[in-house]
């Protein structure tokens, strides 16, 4: 270790004094030096310091450990949480230019946080104590003698294979099912019918009012299903408010890692760092951005597009701190992000290409010229932040046998079947194991598949 903790003070102060003469707005910013093991730790619960249990946790842990030990898996150079203030954890091992370059990254992201408007609902301030009460409660749960520990797991293990079926864009204001009634029987009393005025509610037949599907798969079991107990609808409110927390991180993974790329280039340029340190931090820099064989290095395409909107060839520091950046750090995500600045030419000079695996076989499909550059745009944007994810609706309930219908949102992806079948299993049971059935398509067949009574079975509609 090269460095000491008045060191690392000292060069934090620079790298705050320079964020905030270069117009970087965020939390108090503190900082925890830790050691291997608490990393590998505050990666398998998502940096949290306290976090319910559960063994999908504990298997993230061994397994990261037993990567890092037999020399197959790194760590993470920091780790950043949004709360305010912001916390990050610097690995001890770190050489002093790589704990520079770290707190100057971590700065960025502290400023993305609290200025991009897909984490205004995140409450930062209360993050800890939320994350700690959820903890609380679980184990209170577990220790209860009439639930204990496999009754809440089962609980759990449901809900993690539906946690993120819910609200994806919170943003969009949604009506209530109620006020979707009340609108829809303001729409029948504008229909030309003259005697639709004198026509009360229940002659008009409420069955016939159709809610909008909704993607709040998980809030809908727990609101709608009225034979769930109480602990069992508050494990399902805890794991959809956890996921709403982290949503925002899958949707500007490719943004927030590039905004804190260019501000660690922005301020260490500026640093008048000594030569040997400056060295390192290069050498530092272009492994983080560098372009991975294979696959999608999200700090490498943001960190290309936020330069390429400071008027920078993403290699000289002589660059434009200009409003534009700082506006589409607050109002975009990855998707806007990229339909917005992924050109052509941008994306040539990425040598971003499509290709698909047939068999044994990898072909490529698209490249970034003229007429394919657009496909590959599009591909990419199919396959990032909850666009990956498939987006399974609530279409209805069969009131006569209380079946919960799901339609799949179908966009040329199919689903696999056996993913479907254990996912199916886990809704059937927090639907107290009433029949549950999802509308998709299978091989260009609108198909129907259906779990009730222990049995999967798929149907042609």
């Amino acid at each position: 270790m090269d460095w000491t903790i008045s060191e690392l003070d000292k060069w934090n102060d620079k790298i705050e004094e320079l964020a905030q003469k270069l117009g970087l707005d965020y939390f108090p910013q503190e900082f925890e030096v830790c050691d291997y093991h608490d990393m590998l730790g505050y990666q398998s619960y998502v940096g949290m310091p306290s976090r319910y249990p559960h063994w999908s946790f504990g298997k993230s842990f061994e397994k990261q450990r037993t990567m890092y030990k037999h020399g197959v898996g790194g760590l993470a150079y920091e780790m950043v949480i949004n709360t305010n203030p912001c916390l990050a954890y610097l690995m001890i091992d770190n050489p002093l230019s790589m704990q520079v370059l770290t707190m100057a990254h971590v700065y960025g992201h502290n400023d993305f946080f609290k200025n991009n408007i897909n984490f205004s609902h995140t409450r930062p301030e209360f993050a800890l104590e939320m994350f700690k009460r959820h903890a609380e409660r679980v184990r209170s749960y577990v220790e209860m003698p009439s639930i204990g520990y496999s009754r809440v797991e089962n609980i759990l293990d449901a809900a993690h294979s539906i946690s993120f079926h819910t609200d994806r864009n919170l943003r969009v204001k949604r009506l209530t099912e109620e006020e979707q009634k009340d609108e829809y029987y303001r729409n029948l009393n504008r229909s030309p019918d003259p005697w639709s005025h004198l026509k009360s509610k229940d002659f008009r037949h409420e069955q016939e009012f159709m809610p909008e599907p909704t993607e709040d798969l998980l809030g809908f079991i727990a609101d709608n299903n009225k034979r769930l107990e109480p602990w069992e609808k508050d494990l399902l409110n805890i794991v959809k408010e956890e996921t709403l927390y982290f949503m925002p991180q899958m949707e500007t993974k490719i943004m927030n890692e590039g905004w804190a790329s260019f501000w660690h280039f922005t301020i260490l340029n500026r640093l008048n760092l000594p030569a040997n340190m400056h060295m390192d931090f290069i050498r530092a820099h272009n492994q983080v951005i560098r372009p991975h064989i294979g696959g999608l290095n999200p700090y490498h395409i943001g960190y290309c597009i936020f330069t390429k909107l400071a008027g920078s060839d993403g290699h000289t520091i002589e660059y434009d701190i200009n409003q534009q950046i700082f506006d589409v750090r607050t109002i975009d995500r990855d998707v806007s992000f990229l339909r917005r600045f992924l050109t052509e030419d941008l994306a040539r000079e990425l040598h971003l290409f499509e290709y698909q695996q047939k068999g044994s076989r990898v072909t490529v499909s698209e490249v970034s010229d003229e007429e394919g550059w657009e496909s590959v745009r599009d591909t990419l944007l199919k396959n990032i932040g909850m666009n990956g994810i498939p987006c399974i609706k609530v279409k209805d309930i069969n009131s006569r046998t209380n079946t919960l219908q799901l339609i799949h949102s179908y966009d040329d992806r199919e689903l696999e079947l056996n993913y479907v079948r254990k996912t199916m299993e886990h809704v059937y049971n927090l639907w107290s194991r009433n029949p549950v059935t999802l509308d998709t398509t299978i091989d260009g067949r609108d198909v129907k598949c259906t779990y009730r009574d222990e049995n999967f079975t798929v149907e042609e509609n």
